[in-house]
């Protein structure tokens, strides 16, 4: 239902977007369309990677590697995966959910998607152009620390709803 309304919410905006501005909304529809564009194959890429992922792995072997009972090394696996993974948010949350109801654990998953969102491996040289290795090593040994820390606590506090 909820759907439904933000739905509704951005007709409602864009309808009102082109009565005061028809151009500049054609403008950011194009704009909005192009970036679409640009993100769909990597959207469609890891979709079916995971898609391909889940056919091929029984979910004993998922649940294996990254169910409840995989424990740490579930959460590491998922955190080194996550680590060196450079996938967008709005991929990352939907492959979450996917994994999670094929049998992946909640603390590995929020390992996954926590190590996705703050370390950069894959971004290592540029950033390391602008901030320097030093910072650039600190900040992202950091981030593993504290997505590991927010696994445990989404491990313990989320079953606990």
């Amino acid at each position: 239902m909820s759907s439904i309304i933000f739905y509704g919410l951005a007709g409602a905006a864009l309808l009102l977007s082109a009565i005061k501005d028809r151009k500049k909304t054609r403008m950011a529809l194009r704009k909005g369309w192009m970036a679409f564009a640009r993100i769909l194959p990597q959207f469609v890429a890891i979709i079916l990677l995971v898609g391909i992922m889940i056919a091929l792995l029984r979910p004993q072997v998922l649940t294996q590697l990254l169910g409840s009972e995989s424990g740490w090394f579930g959460v590491m696996l998922a955190s080194v995966v996550g680590s060196v993974t450079l996938i967008p948010g709005f991929i990352a949350f939907p492959t979450a959910a996917l994994l999670l109801r094929s049998g992946a654990g909640l603390t590995q998953i929020a390992a996954f998607v926590a190590t996705l969102m703050m370390v950069g491996v894959v971004t290592f040289p540029v950033e390391v152009s602008y901030f320097g290795v030093r910072a650039t090593v600190t900040r992202n040994v950091a981030a593993f620390v504290f997505a590991l820390l927010v696994a445990l606590v989404m491990g313990i506090v989320v079953p606990l709803w």
